[in-house]
């Protein structure tokens, strides 16, 4: 038996053009020609990482094509955070203003992580925590919490 390969993550969003937005500010490449648009409006979205790794945006109406067990839940977001690795500190500081500058909610500000990375939350228009990370810095690193 092969070892899965986790190669894509989907999110089914409400409003397409919010989260493509959103996606954009925070610094993905989304060209038109990535999004899948019917008379009926935008339905999909394909973001391919420089890993080969997918994120990609659903409608709520594609989602219960390919999904018959999908029911859209009156609670926003979920219990998982996506992250992106930046480039550097100074990426995930100007990454959280220019998104929070626009409108979007903050679930954690920038600081230092006992790893060492400089790490914040931002929040997607469905209520998604998006992470935003640059790779650890030895000076920056301390003691794990107690926990």
């Amino acid at each position: 038996m092969s070892t899965p390969i986790l190669d894509q993550l989907n999110l089914v969003v409400r409003d397409m053009q919010q989260s493509i937005a959103f996606y954009r500010l925070i610094g993905l490449d989304i060209p038109e020609s990535a999004i899948w648009r019917t008379r009926s409006g935008a339905h999909h979205v394909v973001m391919r990482m420089p890993d080969g790794f997918e994120l990609a945006l659903d409608s709520h109406a594609l989602a219960e094509v390919y999904n018959a067990g999908w029911r859209e839940t009156s609670t926003a977001g979920s219990r998982t955070v996506m992250s992106f690795r930046l480039a550097d500190a100074a990426a995930v500081d100007d990454t959280y203003q220019r998104t929070t500058t626009a409108g979007h909610a903050a679930a954690q500000p920038p600081y230092y992580t006992f790893w060492g990375s400089r790490y914040a939350i931002v929040v997607d228009p469905d209520g998604n925590h998006v992470g935003l990370m640059s790779p650890p810095d030895q000076a920056h690193r301390g003691e794990p919490p107690s926990i």
